[in-house]
């Protein structure tokens, strides 16, 4: 017997997106290119919605 879920169960689509920051290990922060930490720009929040850091857990925010 083969459980329901396999029948529908789909792979998550893999979206090509690039972030205009990257995680700062020293910091603990992701950071813009400048290196202003990206969750005090106001712009690039509205925008994508949230810094979601790359290091670790996708479901920590940087705040």
């Amino acid at each position: 017997m083969q459980p329901f879920a396999l029948n529908y169960a789909r792979p998550a689509a893999e979206l090509e997106v690039t972030v205009p920051y990257a995680y700062d290990s020293g910091l603990q922060l992701n950071v813009l290119l400048d290196g202003r930490i990206a969750a005090s720009d106001h712009a690039l929040l509205r925008e994508l919605g949230t810094t979601t850091s790359t290091a670790g857990s996708k479901t920590h925010f940087d705040d």
